[in-house]
């Protein structure tokens, strides 16, 4: 995946009336701290006493399209520069302070009383921002800041973002209704819809010889593919060509695509499997038309870095505080557990391939959906532990051992009215995920 890199300003406040030694000191581990992230930082080194120095790194912040600007509260000082740097650059501001010991002797940065004379002002100013009150080598602290500039990277992506949605979602599944305008306005992504009779044209009209570089591509993934049908194999591998084609032309990030019962009445094979392929490519694909599912999924891919995989939450064990996380077999293979051989399989209820089969690999997962219960736009987080375990159900699936109670999980879910699908992503993006929601001005619903 080509990642864009964060672009992190940063400029370090303080006055020559304290502890200047001591604030280098506390700046310079800050800024080495700040070095380990996977981002480019943008600024001075130097401490700012006055406001012509701070001044000067304003025109050179004014350069760079930033992501996130980091002013660093190095020792007390008044307002009037960082009110004046929050107007004057276009991204998410958050101040950081420094604690310092109590060892009864002079209060030698002030750091604290800086930022809080500093919120104030922006408050007044109507300007939003963070504040980060650890110590200048606190890992936590550059991984939040690193998590807000993240953030922003993803909302300014979502105002360029095409989505399709190939066919209606199915009767009953008010679950994956969607209203495209309303979309467009909270968060600026284009919604175009796609007859699912032509698309499913479109993927007949693909050569078998077309394929064959994707059969040998799913040959080296799976272990019994020559067990396959082979004329509805060979659809399924249509269809993820097919996919791809209609992605790269129109630009889209994500599709949502009405997989049954169309695809196996009208065109003869499963969906799973080509959708699978399209979501380790990094195109999210969701079954059923979901396009909330969709959008889920990509903002996860977009904030982990990692393929993700839009599930069921199919079974809850209140007793062991797990879940099984399942669908028929879309999942990227790079979740599969690598102990276990991943293979291919049929539908369990239609009887046609291609789908893989796997459980899903232990290790971190974030949980994401965007939900409309309730008639109320909101950001669905939650976390957990994919345990190694044997495979519950036929297709793709993993137990997850919730940080809470499966209990609550349960309660909230079944009392808030959740969605039936949510996107999956291995690592811990919880906290990007809330600035997110931050940013995009919807509320945050925890499970866990």
């Amino acid at each position: 995946m080509n990642t864009q890199k964060p672009v992190i300003g940063v400029v370090a406040l303080g006055r020559p009336t304290f502890d200047v030694p001591l604030a280098n000191e506390v700046s310079d581990q800050a800024w080495q701290n700040l070095s380990s992230l996977d981002a480019k930082l943008v600024g001075s080194k130097e401490l700012l006493f006055d406001a012509d120095a701070v001044k000067k790194a304003l025109n050179e912040l004014k350069q760079e399209q930033l992501d996130l600007l980091l002013i660093m509260q190095v020792t007390f000082t008044d307002a009037t520069m960082t009110v004046e740097l929050a107007k004057a650059i276009n991204a998410p501001i958050i101040l950081w302070s420094f604690p310092e010991p109590r060892a009864g002797d002079r209060l030698r940065l002030n750091s604290f009383c800086g930022i809080n004379l500093a919120g104030h002002a922006l408050g007044k100013a109507d300007i939003e921002f963070d504040y980060i009150y650890k110590t200048a080598d606190n890992q936590a602290a550059v991984n939040e800041i690193l998590s807000l500039a993240k953030a922003r990277i993803v909302y300014n992506r979502l105002q360029d973002t095409r989505l399709a949605v190939i066919g209606d979602h199915p009767d009953g599944f008010d679950t994956c209704e969607y209203d495209k305008d309303q979309i467009k306005e909270w968060c600026g992504v284009t919604v175009d819809k796609i007859n699912l009779s032509g698309f499913l044209k479109q993927a007949s009209a693909i050569a078998d010889s077309e394929t064959d570089q994707v059969y040998n591509r799913v040959d080296q993934e799976v272990c019994n593919l020559d067990e396959m049908e082979t004329e509805p194999l060979r659809k399924s591998l249509k269809a993820y060509s097919a996919l791809k084609i209609l992605a790269r032309d129109n630009n889209y990030h994500s599709l949502a695509v009405r997989c049954w019962p169309e695809f196996f009445t009208e065109y003869g094979c499963a969906a799973c499997g080509a959708m699978a392929m399209m979501n380790e490519d990094e195109v999210p694909c969701s079954c059923e038309a979901d396009l909330f599912g969709s959008l889920s999924t990509l903002i996860l891919l977009w904030l982990s870095d990692s393929p993700a995989f839009l599930a069921d939450l199919v079974d809850i064990d209140v007793n062991d505080n797990t879940g099984v996380l399942w669908h028929c077999g879309l999942a990227p293979l790079s979740m599969a557990d690598k102990q276990v051989p991943a293979r291919a399989t049929i539908h369990t209820n239609r009887k046609k391939p291609f789908l893989y089969e796997f459980t899903l690999k232990p290790g971190r997962i974030t949980i994401l959906r965007l939900t409309q219960a309730k008639n109320k736009l909101q950001m669905v987080i939650g976390g957990g532990e994919m345990i190694q375990a044997p495979m519950s159900f036929t297709g793709t699936s993993g137990v997850v051992k919730f940080d809470v109670s499966a209990e609550s999980v349960l309660e909230k879910i079944m009392k808030e009215g959740l969605e039936h699908h949510y996107s999956i992503v291995y690592g811990d993006c919880r906290v990007a995920l809330k600035k997110l929601a931050n940013l995009l001005n919807i509320p945050v619903m925890e499970i866990d």
